[in-house]
């Protein structure tokens, strides 16, 4: 027999978060219910998803237009050698249905623009940022903040990483952090280890926003430095001009 809601075998699987007092039967009943977007399936995206499918989030819609390359596999942990050449997002549903069989998983093999990013965010509770470009981050900060849809930002580089997340109304978004885009680089150098740090951060405050525990990162830019091993705090401040943001209540 289950609970309302949850299989046995998912009551289970989830025992060891099901007995963390704040999180529950309800808790994980809320986690079930989610849905969730991952956007792009790369260093950052893999474990992202990983960690919330493992956490039993209900739906998860992975999306990447990318194909799996050979210099992938040094952080793009749900690929193998044997993967080179075939689509992202539907190999990493592949590998996430066989992880968690109980999390409805959804590929889309499309790049974001300003045309889809609307409805590829469409019914989702949160964003996760798996992205490696600016451009695009901002394209879908603007859509989070116009649907008014937590976005968690996330970036990596070398040793080093940062990580906010984004409310919608409640405190600065990304373009508020950013008055300028960023120059893109064509290949970002980077560790695995250091994706894995920022994604499982990301993925631990999805959870957070679902379930509603915690105090998320919201006005706080959490900066990490892996070769010192720190962790550093820089408060961000909402922007009344920010051509995003600004105008909201």
């Amino acid at each position: 027999m289950g609970s309302p809601g949850l299989s046995r075998e998912e009551l289970e699987r989830y025992d060891r978060q099901i007995r963390i007092p704040e999180i529950g039967l309800e808790g994980q009943l809320k986690l079930k219910e989610a849905r969730a977007v991952v956007i792009g399936l790369g260093g950052l995206g893999c474990p992202i998803a990983m960690y919330l499918a493992s956490a039993g989030i209900g739906h998860l819609r992975l999306i990447d237009k990318g194909r799996v390359e050979e210099g992938n596999l040094n952080r793009q942990v749900l690929y193998r050698e044997q993967d080179v050449g075939r689509h992202k997002a539907i190999l990493a549903a592949e590998r996430i249905r066989e992880l968690n069989p109980h999390v409805e998983v959804e590929p889309v093999v499309e790049e974001v623009s300003e045309d889809n990013v609307e409805g590829l965010l469409e019914g989702a509770d949160v964003a996760l940022d798996g992205l490696d470009n600016w451009h695009t981050r901002l394209i879908v900060n603007r859509a989070c903040v116009k649907l008014g849809i937590p976005f968690i930002h996330a970036g990596v580089k070398g040793f080093y990483g940062q990580v906010m997340t984004i409310l919608p109304g409640k405190g600065p978004c990304l373009r508020c952090l950013l008055r300028a885009t960023p120059p893109e680089e064509p290949v970002v150098p980077i560790v695995g280890a250091t994706a894995a740090v920022l994604a499982s951060i990301q993925a631990l405050e999805a959870i957070k926003l679902i379930t509603g525990l915690g105090e998320p990162l919201v006005g706080r830019l959490l900066v990490f430095d892996g070769l010192k091993m720190r962790f550093e705090e820089l408060l961000v401040s909402r922007r009344p001009d920010c051509p995003v943001c600004g105008g909201l209540s």
